[in-house]
């Protein structure tokens, strides 16, 4: 029989507070050095250099071809006996970054292919150096596109990283499983964690749509500074009609 008194203790528990905490940092942590190494990797796959792609397409094919799980387990009992020995929370963090890069690599590599190749050029043309080109013409572009399946994949992860309990990280589903163990409030228990996740995924939610609005903006071709009243995205036609009377 359902018990609300035994689903508001387990939902304002502390353990279960500190368990999401664990969780909200853990998929910060992971979205952060993941996506580091995922513009590497994106890079890597679209280099002029064989061995690059290969190396960089078969890490791509190998942790995206198995499952999570099987790559926590390997990394937590299996380095150990080549003799690299990893806690619990440098194990899950090492299985969750090198996971999600690889997911993360394939969504910053489409964005940077969604812009024009006529772009780059123009502004090529008119001098820019290759940094400047990718930070003034490619990356505002490439966000807009990029920023969508990137705020998917954090909120994924935010549940993915129920599966790095397996190693015995002490995440809200360990809490939670602990004090399902202690109360024999299975459905109880299991309904206050969903509880938060859904809390964590609204937030989430919001804050994904500020970040399209902002990025939307910026593409925005009508967009104007508010102080200066100049455009902030480069015209594509003015750069090469510019690059042409050059």
């Amino acid at each position: 029989m359902w018990s609300w008194d035994a689903f508001f203790s387990i939902l304002t528990s502390r353990q279960l507070l500190e368990g999401a905490w664990v969780t909200i940092w853990l998929t910060v942590v992971s979205m952060i050095l993941g996506l580091i190494l995922a513009v590497v990797v994106a890079a890597a796959r679209s280099s002029r250099l064989l061995p690059l792609r290969a190396i960089s397409g078969f890490y791509v094919w190998l942790m995206r071809g198995t499952p999570l799980l099987v790559q926590l387990v390997i990394i937590y009992t299996g380095l150990p006996q080549v003799g690299i020995k990893l806690g619990v929370i440098e194990a899950a963090l090492l299985g969750l970054v090198l996971n999600e890069a690889a997911y993360l690599s394939e969504i910053v590599r489409s964005g940077i292919m969604s812009v024009p190749a006529g772009q780059t050029e123009a502004a090529r043309a008119l001098g820019m150096s290759p940094m400047k080109v990718f930070r003034v013409v490619v990356l505002p572009q490439a966000l807009r596109v990029m920023i969508p399946p990137l705020g998917n994949s954090f909120n994924g992860l935010l549940k993915t990283t129920t599966l790095v309990s397996v190693i015995s990280v002490q995440e809200l589903l360990r809490r939670t499983q602990f004090l399902v163990q202690v109360n024999f409030r299975v459905l109880e228990g299991l309904c206050a964690a969903a509880l938060y996740f859904l809390v964590l995924t609204t937030l989430w939610g919001l804050i994904q749509q500020m970040l399209e609005a902002r990025a939307g903006r910026g593409y925005d071709r009508n967009y104007r500074h508010k102080s200066t009243g100049e455009s902030k995205i480069p015209d594509e036609s003015a750069l090469e009609a510019e690059a042409v009377n050059r």
